[in-house]
């Protein structure tokens, strides 16, 4: 093979040329070889010399190269792409952009607050203006603008025109606290329950060996009792639910019984060997636990008070509360355990044993609620060394659901109107959390405590939530107002009922 031919074997182009010269001449020996004449070449004969044209040259030479004219450009030479100014390009910016959506993909499982991260995107636009809304890479010209009164023919098309009567999907809630109450001398006591709201609107808060009552109504304030040795304290409190009498556990192992409308007691129960942390109430019976463990059920009608005594925790019992049925009482102890027990007829848990012990917690459990709708629905909440809320199915004893919280859960309550959940905290933020249920979504995180919340207590409305803190304050959230149809519905109800009972709203 030659060195042309190799040359034309490597390149498809001088390839493809090679092989029509050949054919070309192939087919030009076939001609010559059997002497027949094509219709062209016998028109030429019959023409007479003089007449006779050297044909012209068909503009290609006998190698197959053929001359290549100059092809007109398909796009312009300039305007055809966007090249980016570099002296106005943000380079850090860029960088730190895609330096946060890397973090942001690695924590997925963000814990922050709606009302958090509205506040982290007002501070960044004050502090770094339209910059990081910027876009990475800038350009060197602009579109056009259009003239002045020129309107686009297909905009109707394309532009969708937004439903005027859209429903509003949330509600707002104040951020900060709609009134704030010294509460001097509060004792920080993780354990004890030292705040409770009644039917009448009076507010009971025990504050060290005093007992006040506030009314929420006309804000007067008065001093139901003290305790006469000074190192004895009140550790508890809880209102009846009618709201007429009020229930006092003392650090002296007593449990007293007050009519809030005389200023009088009318009598005190023995027989806890150690402070009464808790108390709860379900109708005439009265339970109470104390430093001991034990659990008394008091029958307040009767002389002989002490109807049941059980012992289901091995330390200090810091949470008790009964179903809104009266079927089942929650117990919660140091000793990181929630006892649930049985009731029967509705009052008494004769029993010895829990109907479940439930051991999930990693920490003392003080926080506990019944929901409002679902009467076998628990939440309860663990201390330090736990932070989770969890929720519990009376009817099985399973956990039907848990959420880390991130911080001590010192109490919880309910919205019944609302579906939600607002649970107290205490290091590090000291907040109230909102939660929807059951999608446990924070709807609004409330902060203005400098120290833990220890309690927490609802209006007879269910409007307002009351936070008792170790920093020595009572602070009034208006987080739960209900809507303005109802509240016009309420008020030409009791319009209708000429001289009905009203009981009187916070300010």
């Amino acid at each position: 093979m030659s060195q042309f031919d190799q040359s034309a074997a490597s390149d498809p182009r001088r390839q493809r040329k090679c092989t029509e010269n050949r054919m070309h001449s192939s087919s030009s020996s076939r001609n010559i070889s059997s002497g027949e004449k094509s219709p062209m070449k016998v028109l030429s004969q019959n023409r007479t010399p003089g007449s006779s044209k050297t044909p012209k040259s068909t503009g290609k030479s006998n190698s197959g190269k053929s001359k290549k004219q100059p092809k007109t450009p398909k796009t312009p030479t300039a305007g055809d792409r966007f090249i980016p100014n570099r002296s106005s390009t943000q380079f850090d910016v860029g960088y730190y952009k895609i330096m946060n959506e890397n973090l942001a993909k690695k924590d997925e499982a963000d814990t922050r607050s709606p009302s958090q991260v509205q506040y982290q995107k007002i501070m960044n636009e004050n502090l770094n203006g339209e910059i990081l809304s910027s876009k990475i890479i800038s350009y060197k010209a602009k579109p056009p603008t259009a003239p002045e009164g020129h309107q686009n023919s297909l905009r109707i098309l394309y532009t969708s025109s937004k439903n005027s009567q859209c429903k509003k999907l949330t509600r707002h809630i104040p951020q900060t606290s709609d009134r704030i109450l010294d509460a001097p001398e509060i004792l920080d006591d993780y354990y004890l329950n030292l705040l409770d709201w009644s039917a009448n609107n009076q507010l009971a808060v025990a504050l060290a060996g005093h007992l006040y009552l506030w009314n929420a109504g006309t804000g007067e304030i008065k001093q139901l009792t003290e305790m006469e040795s000074s190192d004895a304290y009140i550790s508890s409190v809880a209102w009846v639910k009618e709201g007429n009498y009020l229930a006092v556990g003392t650090s002296e192992g007593v449990v007293e019984l007050w009519d809030v409308f005389k200023e009088k007691r009318l009598r005190s129960m023995t027989g806890h060997s150690g402070r009464v942390g808790a108390l709860s109430w379900n109708s005439h019976i009265l339970s109470s636990g104390s430093r001991s463990g034990h659990i008394h059920h008091h029958d307040v009608r009767v002389a002989q008070h002490l109807q049941g005594n059980v012992a289901g925790h091995t330390q200090e019992v810091c949470g008790l509360r009964w179903s809104p049925d009266g079927m089942y009482l929650a117990s919660g102890g140091n000793d990181n355990l929630l006892n649930i027990w049985a009731a029967e007829g509705g009052r008494l848990v004769p029993q010895s044993q829990p109907l479940y012990s439930l051991t999930y917690h990693q920490a003392a459990v003080k926080a506990l609620a019944w929901c409002p709708w679902q009467p076998r629905l628990l939440a309860s909440g663990g201390g330090t060394a736990d932070r989770h809320i969890r929720f519990w199915n009376c009817n099985t004893g399973s956990n039907v659901q848990s959420i880390d919280t991130k911080s001590q859960v010192c109490a919880m309550l309910w919205s019944a109107e609302h579906r939600e959940l607002i649970s107290g905290h205490g290091y590090a933020q000291h907040q109230l959390t909102i939660w929807k249920y059951p999608s446990m979504t924070k709807v609004a995180e409330l902060t203005g405590h400098t120290a833990r919340i220890l309690h927490l207590a609802m209006s007879p409305d269910g409007s307002t939530v009351v936070s008792a803190g170790a920093d020595e304050t009572l602070r009034l959230w208006k987080c739960f107002a209900g809507s303005e149809q109802k509240k016009k519905a309420e008020k030409n109800n009791k319009a209708l009922v000429p001289g009905m009972i009203r009981l009187s709203t916070i300010r």
